[in-house]
């Protein structure tokens, strides 16, 4: 097969999906490398995606379509598609090129999730409007769409009233470097850990609802270290201010722009891991967390029990009091803790890369034909 994908994100985003990008075409080439790829972007940098010359890659060549990189995008990659001759394409994150639905060549599309419509007061008014006709016309001109868990596909279903047998539910992977133990003997001194910590990944904003975390250190006087690793915000300050307030300054770190392979790290020295959004497509730091072989508890909200799976210690996240008891608990019941890791790494199984790359090129090819 010959596959087209926009790759933009895998390009040009640190994270979410950035890496939903880059684990979905390294796991393809790795697994199907008889398949050709092409990615097409409006940019390349290669400090996020270093083997990106393993792939075929077009991005624009003029100097207008340079200039004008969004437009290009948006509007010339479908005249693209036939002329290179693809079977399928694949548009990775949320949106399709236009007038792709006037091509010959089927496309995918993955929605992740459509927290903007949710949950419009942490959007602005012009961006959801733009989100809103990008996922409008990738759901109707898609052939199939691929939803990354069964709360994304419910909520395609009731906001944009697509055909339910439209929609395929599909459980995206993780790198699989957090499969694998790290040397972390230069990442405890690189980053003076201690021997007990609690991580927290995840972009530093209101949805993400670290400042419950530090709220639930606090009330339950609880001194260990938490690391918060992720992009700061305008959020960031309201951490700050709560960790001035309450003298909390030795026991809270923050680090941003790492590597996988120190995530991966952090991840497999943690003691536990605390991801308590309000509201997520997926959630992949529950599942880096249980393939680290690290404890994670996380929220009863949105689609983060069906992430789960039974594998993770699930809480309110309003509730300031049961978040404390639940890290609590991982931080002093050994045995617990124990059993809490082996159930999560048998979970996480789901979520390697083969199983995924069969899934898409199983789908892939039930389209085509």
């Amino acid at each position: 097969m010959k596959i087209g994908f926009d790759a933009k994100r895998a390009f040009l985003n640190a994270s979410g999906l950035g890496n939903y990008s880059r684990n979905t075409l390294n796991a393809l080439l790795k697994y199907f490398p008889d398949n050709s790829y092409t990615l097409f972007t409006p940019e390349i940098k290669k400090k996020l995606f270093s083997n990106y010359s393993q792939f075929d890659i077009i991005s624009p060549d003029s100097s207008l379509s340079k200039i004008f990189k969004s437009l290009w995008r948006s509007f010339s990659v479908s005249g693209q598609l036939k002329k290179n001759k693809l079977d399928i394409f694949h548009g990775l994150s949320n949106e399709l090129p236009d007038a792709i639905h006037k091509s010959e060549v089927p496309a995918v599309v993955t929605i992740h999730d459509l927290i903007f419509m949710r949950y419009p007061q942490f959007y602005r008014a012009i961006d959801r409007k733009i989100y809103y006709q990008k996922v409008k016309y990738a759901c109707n001109s898609a052939k199939k769409i691929i939803a990354i868990s069964q709360q994304t596909k419910n909520d395609i279903i009731e906001f944009f009233s697509i055909n339910p047998e439209k929609i395929e539910v599909v459980y995206q992977s993780i790198s699989p470097r957090f499969y694998k133990r790290q040397d972390c003997e230069q990442l405890v001194l690189k980053y003076n850990l201690p021997s007990k910590f609690i991580l927290a990944v995840g972009t530093i904003e209101q949805r993400k609802n670290q400042l419950s975390i530090l709220k639930a250190l606090h009330s339950e006087k609880l001194e260990n270290t938490i690391i918060f690793v992720g992009k700061p915000t305008l959020y960031s300050a309201e951490l700050l201010k709560f960790i001035t307030e309450n003298k909390m300054e030795d026991q809270v770190k923050f680090l941003n722009n790492i590597s996988r392979k120190e995530l991966a790290g952090l991840y497999q020295l943690a003691h536990l891991s605390i991801y308590i959004s309000v509201f997520e497509g997926f959630g992949l730091p529950v599942i880096e967390s249980m393939a680290s072989g690290c404890p994670v508890i996380t929220s009863n909200a949105s689609c983060l029990p069906e992430t789960a799976g039974g594998a993770a210690i699930l809480c309110d996240p309003e509730n300031i009091e049961e978040i404390g008891e639940k890290i609590k608990l991982l931080l002093n019941d050994d045995k617990f803790r124990i059993e809490m890791i082996q159930k999560s790494t048998e979970r996480a199984k789901i979520f390697h890369p083969e199983k995924y790359s069969q899934n898409l090129i199983s789908l892939y090819s039930e389209i085509i034909q």
